[in-house]
């Protein structure tokens, strides 16, 4: 997949005129119906004058092909977190409601158990040794304190994730650190929890994270990896199409000239 031309077919083209005229003029065309420009971000010609002009090096730094692949990458995990913080805000809000009600569920559960007891005995379940039963019962005779404390723990973790999936959508290089930093923090709850009991989820969502947690680190050369920042800032302008265009330049390079046919309209 081309994702430069993907993005510029949704979002439209990026044109942009460099002030210096040597550079100027590798991206500006004349053609038969008009003045095209390049765009920044795919490269083709597009017709009409410039989005924006000035010093090349003030120009926009637009994302082009490997960046662009990655901040899908990113806004797909920030999807995933928000749909994961509202799971957890949900929980919070029932805790909340339980907490006002609860000897009155508690009162509830009392006397319905009893009337399952039958049903329970013919299906062949055993009340007294379920594991759901005793986790009710478990979460039954917690007190109140304890309640509030269990829903100010969901409303924080509620709240980190969607805070992550907020930094990662906006490509914030905050976010992404947030991101692995409370991704990472969890790994190990996870890997106690497969000590206790393994099942296909908790295994998918512990690969999941630390796939998710390398990849950003990796990715976006976080925490000096891979060069740290200024190697990531370096990759990003070395991406870039006037980057690209200045070293032709510089290499002495003909002129480009529009694609033959008519350039893209905007």
């Amino acid at each position: 997949m081309d994702w430069s031309l993907r993005v510029c077919g949704r979002h439209g083209h990026v044109t942009y005129a460099p002030d210096e005229e040597a550079l100027r003029d590798r991206l500006r065309a004349a053609t038969a119906v008009g003045e095209a420009w390049r765009c920044l971000r795919c490269g083709d010609f597009v017709l009409g004058p410039p989005h924006g002009s000035g010093p090349a090096d003030h120009a926009p730094v637009v994302p082009r092909g490997r960046a662009l692949r990655d901040a899908a990458v990113l806004r797909l995990i920030a999807v995933f977190r928000w749909v994961k913080g509202v799971f957890v805000l949900a929980a919070a809000y029932g805790v909340w409601r339980f907490r006002s009600r609860h000897d009155a569920v508690q009162r509830a559960f009392d006397q319905d158990l009893p009337l399952v007891r039958p049903l329970a005995d013919r299906l062949g379940w055993n009340l007294d040794e379920s594991g759901a039963v005793h986790t009710l019962r478990t979460f039954l005779s917690a007190r109140t304190t304890t309640l509030t404390w269990i829903f100010l723990a969901l409303l924080a973790l509620g709240a980190l994730l969607v805070t992550e999936g907020v930094g990662l959508w906006l490509l914030r290089r905050w976010g992404e650190y947030f991101s692995v930093v409370v991704t990472s923090a969890f790994i190990p709850v996870e890997i106690y929890e497969l000590t206790e009991k393994v099942t296909a989820l908790r295994v998918v969502i512990l690969l999941v994270n630390i796939a998710a947690a390398l990849y950003i680190a990796l990715s976006k050369r976080l925490f000096g990896l891979r060069g740290g920042r200024a190697a990531h800032e370096a990759e990003r302008q070395e991406a870039s199409l006037l980057e690209i265009e200045a070293a032709g330049l510089a290499a002495g390079e003909d002129l480009p000239s529009a694609p033959a046919g008519r350039p893209r309209e905007r």
